[in-house]
């Protein structure tokens, strides 16, 4: 399915990320240019969530801690995603049923985004938004919304990883970069920056006019850090920056013994499971794996995770800003 990003990609510009720089920009003006089109606005405040570089930047943490505010809020937000790993692509949109559906009909996101409140998946935006108006919704967030420009959001939330930065600065091929570092801030009327104590990552050079910052951390389950205290275990993951889960298993006093990492969205085969088991059974270890990945193991493969939940640094300031950005889209909406 995904891919694993070069290793180079996360480390200060080198011989190679320079050597593919004249490509890099050549993706950069490409995707500069789509930032600045204009998009139609959906019948509902629609807040768009996007991270920095191609994966792992915490976009589906931050969607599912906003979607939970807002529902303490007393809204009734609801999530638009388009499916990665839906068969076929392009199939209409539908809210995901964890009664009934499974990867194959909307994804693994879907299937995470849906515990929390209704989720439409669907490639057209605005289609999916008119769905999510007939069941009852009163705003969106857009899971990965940032760059597509298929609706336009009313707050467009950046979201920043600490622990990687902006990578060696470029897009791709030299880097991770969705589009040049100038083209993303413009858009941004908030960017989130998920707290990384001790990070080595290069330092980003942000814009002095960058309007608003808003802080955050990823918080293991209690529960789950203290059940892994002091244990042997075997580290599985395919999502797209797999060294944060080994260093949130060792932040709770895991022993992580073994790490095998899988391309982004990776769909395991049983041979696959069944290798771990008796790597994990030779190495006298536990299996566990993230929340994103149990979903894609299948009936049959229950297995040990670790769940995380991304918490504010101040919660106010995110309700306050998210109630002024609802209001003033409602003003806007009634003419």
């Amino acid at each position: 399915m995904g891919l694993r990003a070069p290793g180079f990609w996360g480390r200060p510009a080198g011989l190679r990320a320079h050597a593919l720089s004249p490509f890099a920009m050549i993706y950069g003006a490409v995707a500069a240019a789509r930032q600045g089109k204009r998009a139609p606005r959906a019948a509902l405040p629609t807040i768009a969530i996007g991270g920095l570089t191609l994966g792992g930047d915490g976009k589906t943490p931050t969607a599912l801690a906003l979607g939970r505010l807002l529902l303490r809020m007393g809204e009734r937000p609801a999530f638009l995603t388009r499916g990665y790993g839906r068969v076929p692509p392009h199939s209409a949109a539908v809210e995901a049923d964890l009664s009934r559906h499974g990867i194959a009909d909307v994804g693994d996101e879907a299937l995470i985004l849906a515990a929390t409140a209704p989720t439409i998946v669907g490639v057209d935006r605005q289609v999916a938004a008119g769905l999510a108006v007939t069941l009852g919704a009163t705003a969106l967030i857009l899971d990965d919304g940032f760059h597509s420009r298929r609706l336009e959001p009313d707050l467009a939330i950046l979201v920043v990883d600490e622990s990687y930065g902006a990578g060696s600065g470029y897009c791709p091929p030299a880097g991770p970069l969705r589009a040049p570092l100038r083209a993303q801030f413009a858009r941004a009327d908030v960017t989130l920056f998920i707290d990384a104590p001790g990070s080595t990552a290069p330092s980003l050079e942000i814009p002095v006019s960058l309007a608003e910052r808003w802080r955050a951390r990823l918080v293991p389950d209690p529960d789950a850090a203290a059940h892994f205290r002091g244990a042997r275990v075997l580290a599985f993951a395919g999502v797209g920056r797999p060294e944060k889960f080994e260093l949130s298993l060792q932040e709770i006093g895991a022993l992580v013994v073994a790490c095998r990492w899988f391309p982004d969205h990776h769909l395991y085969r049983p041979g696959e499971l069944k290798f771990l088991a008796l790597q994990a059974k030779r190495l006298d270890a536990r299996l566990v794996t993230t929340e994103k990945d149990a979903v894609r193991l299948g009936p049959g493969h229950a297995m040990e995770t670790l769940p995380v939940s991304l918490n504010f640094n101040d919660e106010e300031q995110v309700a306050g800003r998210l109630s002024a950005a609802l209001s003033e889209a409602r003003k806007k909406r009634r003419g």
